[in-house]
């Protein structure tokens, strides 16, 4: 047995003993962090001199009465990634795609490096699409692992399919870089004086950077190869897992003729129009030729992106009931964005308010400019753990570190980075994002946080060198 096999077998049974549900870690992080506000926070807003029974009074005001609901239009953007990425997932073409690559493993090794690979390349063009590919992807490795009787652990396929969400954020729908390179949109997190001081930056400054290609990059070719080597020999796992029962494992095959009825009417055959799917697509695609002309690639932001797989999913569904029925599937995979957004808003709120982030990060700007892209990183992976949001985190941390960077004399985009990849750094060991995967392949985030944290670990000694190399 190798060594990754080794850790891989104790990290899976280690973690799958201690790993809470999703929800219960969110309500115990609330509870934390307002007990943490209680006793150390400074309330710089509030009046001075407040006793505890006028500081939990604020601490609740501030919780409910806006806090909660700080990232209701983001939460709508993350929902609308995520329904019309599940669609453009489950597209004919794109479940081809993943057919044919399954088909292509000669082994369990091949099988959970190509679904890690899969996961990877598609989270750089989509966070939703990789989460949903990459869920796909796996539960059809599953149902060809369980043909086959290679006698897999069906939840490190699942793992695999869940790595792309630590490479996400240097891809083209990261969103803190998105989000810097509109003056609007840098206004509305960091304020006007500080934006005008920092200045947009480009994608070029971010995504494009060196930094951000050799980081990325070298996720993408270690992943597979780290799940890879993860993976027991055919036969050799001492303790296989089969898929969950009664889980309808096979893609729908986009080949197979499947009788409808006929219209009953006109209207009915209206509402099965590809004419339909055309009249709202063509409009929409020359919309966004235009604004990426105009723009140029380097100023897209997040609403072009969703724009953009809105189009690509009706337009390979070919017909607007197919593509509203692809829609609320991935409506069902949304009930963790719907309910656990408010409460990660309202720790967002709780930290920024009671001075927490801010002392937080004013102990991390407090180190010298050799170590503050390091440190910038590590302090994003424990935020990450209470704000698990993209844009939510670069709203509580990004003020704090940009004003670092320009009292330091770094370059502003390193630490924007390093804000994004600590942000999806620890994705890894909290399962938030990965409850659509979840729902998907029918396992339990106890059941893959081993692997991932293995991942995790590996992955983040890797992006710590980019930061000392680039950084």
């Amino acid at each position: 047995m190798g060594p990754l096999v080794w850790l891989g077998l104790r990290f899976r049974r280690g973690f799958g003993r201690v790993t809470p549900d999703p929800f219960v870690l969110a309500v115990a992080l609330t509870v934390l962090v307002l007990l943490a506000a209680l006793a150390f926070g400074d309330w710089p807003g509030a009046p001075a001199g407040l006793g505890l029974p006028d500081r939990i009074g604020v601490a609740l005001e501030t919780w409910v009465g806006s806090g909660l609901w700080k990232l209701l239009a983001f939460g709508m953007q993350a929902t609308l990634m995520l329904v019309v990425g599940t669609a453009l997932a489950e597209a004919p073409l794109v479940q081809r795609g993943i057919t044919g690559l399954v088909r292509l493993a000669s082994g369990p090794r091949t099988l959970v490096g190509l679904t890690a690979a899969v996961s990877i390349g598609l989270a750089l063009l989509s966070w939703s699409l990789g989460l949903i590919g990459g869920a796909l992807m796996a539960r059809e490795a599953g149902r060809v692992s369980e043909r086959e009787g290679w006698r897999l652990h069906y939840p490190l396929l699942c793992a695999a399919a869940y790595t792309g969400m630590m490479v996400w954020h240097g891809g083209l729908s990261g969103t803190a870089p998105l989000k810097a390179t509109s003056e609007k949109d840098l206004i509305e997190v960091l304020g006007p004086e500080l934006a005008a001081n920092v200045g947009t930056m480009p994608l070029d400054q971010t995504l494009f950077s060196p930094l951000n290609l050799f980081v990325t990059t070298g996720l993408f070719l270690i992943g597979p190869l780290l799940f890879a080597f993860m993976t027991p020999k055919r036969g050799r796992d001492p303790d296989p897992q089969p898929p969950p029962a009664g889980l309808d494992l096979e893609l729908a095959n986009p080949n197979r003729a499947t009788p409808e009825p006929a219209p009953a009417d006109r209207l009915e055959a209206l509402e099965r129009s590809a004419w339909i799917v055309w009249l709202l697509g063509v409009p929409m695609f020359a919309g966004l030729v235009l604004i990426a002309t105009r723009r140029g690639l380097g100023q897209l932001d997040i609403d072009t992106v969703n724009l953009a797989l809105w189009i690509a999913a009706m337009l390979l569904h070919g017909r607007p009931d197919r593509f509203l029925a692809a829609c609320e599937r991935g409506i069902r995979g949304c009930t963790g964005i719907v309910l656990q957004f408010p409460l990660y808003a309202g720790i967002m709120a709780i930290m920024a308010a009671s001075g927490l982030s801010a002392l937080l990060s004013r102990a991390i700007a407090s180190t010298g400019p050799e170590l503050l892209g390091m440190v910038t990183f590590l302090s994003a992976g424990l935020v990450n753990l209470f704000v698990p949001s993209g844009g939510g985190q670069w709203a509580v941390q990004g003020p704090i570190a940009m004003q670092a960077a320009l009292d330091a004399g770094v370059d502003p985009a390193t630490l924007l980075m390093a804000i994004a990849y600590g942000d999806q750094w620890t994705n890894m060991i909290q399962p938030f994002w990965a409850l659509p995967l979840l729902a998907v392949t029918g396992v339990r985030a106890r059941d893959i946080v081993g692997y991932t944290c293995l991942w995790m670990l590996v992955g983040g000694v890797w992006i710590g060198l980019g930061m000392l190399l680039f950084g």
